[in-house]
């Protein structure tokens, strides 16, 4: 799958939020080692750089425009290009981090346990994932895909895995000593025409666009569009109104 960090960076306030507020929820005051895994052009790494100034932090991404775009942001860290479905670290971390990653890989209940045995012990494991996968910005996402004349073609695209509170909570608590999990619906307030659309291009999106020809992939985004703006109809001043809830874990082993 392809990213732009330059339309994933379009909403940069907006994304770095829930990271912010992630990252003040983290128990930890001198890590030697954090990863910030999934950690994109580097936003959410800095956000780690700017709390723990000392410490040897490592930005990892399986994009390598978001690592080429990291490596040029100045942030303070290492940055490195691997796979978390298979990747393995040679040590193990004080804080392993990760904002808005994780739904874009499958079996949580195998995939978190193993990451969560690379922290060391008495350290923490932190994520935050977007959970507005039933929210009309990716319900009618789905719904073009699959009614349009390219259904067959976008019938087996990548998918959003995100599960509920409890599961995560049935996943994390018998390898944590102490697991703190909520979630927030932020409202974002955004200007400008096919707002909503321009959010989503940068994320959810991408696979369904990258998996059509130029023809098709005009044809989907008008649809899109028009329902999209339905949805969320823009305001008189100008403004739409953009609710985003998100899943919060922090866990201390």
């Amino acid at each position: 799958m392809s990213w732009s960090p330059s339309t994933y960076l379009a909403f940069a306030d907006e994304r770095t939020r829930p990271a912010a507020d992630l990252l003040a929820r983290v128990p930890s005051d001198n890590p030697v080692r954090v990863a910030d895994l999934g950690g994109g052009p580097g936003k959410s790494t800095g956000l780690l750089v700017q709390r723990w100034p000392q410490t040897k932090i490592e930005g990892i991404d399986s994009s390598p425009q978001m690592i080429e775009a990291a490596k040029k942001s100045g942030v303070a860290a290492d940055f490195t290009l691997a796979d978390l479905a298979s990747w393995k670290p040679a040590a193990s971390y004080d804080v392993i981090f990760s904002n808005a990653t994780y739904q874009w890989l499958p079996d949580h209940r195998a995939l978190l346990p193993r990451l969560m045995g690379f922290v060391a012990k008495d350290g923490v494991f932190a994520f935050q994932v977007p959970n507005n996968q039933y929210s009309p910005s990716h319900t009618l996402m789905r719904d073009v895909a699959a009614q349009g004349p390219w259904a067959e073609k976008l019938a087996n695209v990548r998918g959003i895995f995100v599960e509920k509170v409890q599961t995560y909570f049935d996943i994390l608590a018998p390898h944590a000593a102490s697991l703190d999990i909520w979630t927030t619906e932020y409202l974002h307030v955004l200007d400008g025409e096919d707002a909503v659309f321009k959010w989503v291009s940068g994320t959810g999106l991408r696979p369904f666009l990258d998996a059509l020809n130029e023809d098709e992939r005009a044809a989907f985004t008008r649809e899109y569009k028009a329902r999209l703006n339905v949805a969320y109809p823009r305001r008189a001043d100008g403004k739409t109104l953009f609710p985003f809830s998100r899943l919060f874990a922090v866990a201390k082993l």
